[in-house]
């Protein structure tokens, strides 16, 4: 039966990764793959040899010898344990993308479409670096990728120039995301699932997240792509800028760093500040659309997409459900193989079998380059079953130097395939960007930036 899951969820990923030529959503393989794991471990409980507590995090003992009455109800358990925690992690999510699309809804992004005044390509190339570094710390890379690819439409008309603006965004947008705690879905799961901390995050991976964004820029600028100027296309005369654009920016922004803070004072989950923060923006959101809206500013067609002129509810429907839903099967199905103890068995075999290139953490040899084919894995599969996976693998304490090197292989190396992250995916989708030519112009810089980053880790790691 373990045989079987195992083929379900390999058979799964296939669908996952091969999306394009099979013209299928990756949500439906996804959801597929979770339903069938889990109905096989329904119907084979009384044959699994070994089941895991994920509260517990060790194998339970005696398994074998329970009724099956008591082993149903062990698997309700862990169903709903499990359940528990990836809700926790999608309505985080769901939060912050409504309130991106609050900001967006009174055109707030404007603000920093105002600041490109430069026309030479390898200027912009840094600007969109450093605005994709940033932004994605603060709103997760998924988020700052599409609202700098969409500025960036508005700025660059040849795709054919965009499209390479695009690829480093994506390498800066995973860089950003792996040193914050709500940059990137798999850190977010590892802080979440209480394996880092905020602070130590900051010490251990800022340095390598800035070298893994810089170096590919840099190297780039050389690249004839961003060679001379491009034509900067210049503001309408008959768009007004919304008069809160700018308030609501900040205000949204402001909202989203506040988690953390939420989370460090209270001790509640982090998904608790997020609902506090849309609630906040959300409500000033209300206000400013009542005491300034005129018919004028939208067509009939915008008019009635925005439900009675509320931008709650029309920042709710454009929220991206497909990648909410993606997520929901791909950790409910690495549940599955992790509650028969299948990703525990795995880790320790994994331990032993490679040499040590790393450390000893409580006696216990983990290799870093365990972790370094984790980061080169999320690119050919996807970072967050890996980062899962690795949850279920591992037992090290809170804030070791491992889980800081997972939270930053998994982030940046999804950057070395377009599909290996949820930046590259929807820059992909936004921009049209073909696989194979991502593989020939942007995965070689990507892989620099991955190395040059996990040999300044190595580094820190000596002096922290």
């Amino acid at each position: 039966m373990e045989s079987a899951i195992i083929l379900i969820f390999v058979l799964g990923y296939l669908g996952i990764t091969l999306e394009h030529n099979l013209k299928i959503d990756k949500l439906i393989p996804a959801l597929v793959m979770m339903a069938l794991c889990w109905a096989m471990v329904a119907l084979g409980v009384d044959s699994f040899s070994n089941w895991f507590d994920s509260g517990k995090h060790a194998l339970v003992e005696g398994f074998p010898g329970l009724a099956h009455e008591d082993k149903m109800h062990l698997m309700e358990e862990t169903l709903l344990h499990h359940l528990g925690k990836t809700a926790e992690i999608l309505v985080f999510l769901l939060g912050a993308m409504t309130i991106v699309e609050i900001i967006d809804y009174f055109d707030g992004f404007s603000t920093i479409k105002g600041y490109v005044k430069t026309k030479s390509k390898k200027k912009i190339l840094w600007l969109f670096s450093i605005l994709a570094f940033i932004l994605s710390a603060i709103i997760d890379n998924l988020t700052a990728t599409i609202v700098l690819i969409s500025i960036l439409q508005k700025i660059v008309k040849k795709r054919e120039d965009r499209i390479w603006f695009a690829g480093l965004i994506i390498i800066a947008a995973n860089a950003g995301g792996a040193w914050s705690p709500i940059g990137d879905v798999t850190t977010t799961m590892l802080w979440i699932g209480k394996k880092v901390t905020t602070p130590m995050l900051f010490l251990y991976l800022f340095i390598p997240s800035v070298l893994c964004m810089a170096v590919p820029s840099f190297i780039a600028t050389f690249l004839p792509a961003f060679k001379g100027d491009i034509e900067v296309e210049e503001r309408e005369e008959n768009s007004k800028p919304n008069k809160y654009s700018a308030t609501m920016l900040y205000l949204g922004l402001g909202a989203i760093v506040f988690v953390p803070i939420f989370k460090t004072v209270t001790h509640l989950p982090p998904y608790v500040g997020m609902m506090l923060s849309l609630g906040v923006v959300a409500t000033f959101a209300e206000i400013y659309s009542r005491t300034k809206f005129s018919l004028t500013d939208f067509d009939s067609e915008e008019l009635d997409s925005h439900a009675h002129h509320s931008p709650v509810h029309h920042s709710l429907s454009k929220i991206e459900m497909p990648s909410i839903l993606f997520f929901l099967g791909i950790l409910m199905a690495v549940a599955a193989l992790e509650s028969l103890g299948i990703l525990f068995n795995f880790a320790d075999s994994l331990k032993n079998s490679i040499p040590l290139m790393g450390t000893e953490l409580e006696g216990t040899k983990v290799s870093d380059l365990v972790v370094m084919l984790l980061g080169v894995g999320s690119a050919v599969i996807d970072n967050v079953p890996l980062v899962a996976a690795s949850l279920g693998m591992f037992s090290e304490p809170l804030d070791n130097e491992l889980w800081h090197f997972i939270a930053f292989a998994a982030g940046t190396g999804g950057s070395m395939l377009i599909i290996g992250s949820a930046a590259g995916v929807v820059a992909m989708g936004m921009e049209k960007i073909d696989f194979f030519w991502y593989l020939k112009k942007i995965s070689w810089l990507a892989l620099i930036g991955f190395v040059v980053g996990s040999l300044a880790f190595m580094v820190m790691r000596t002096l922290l």
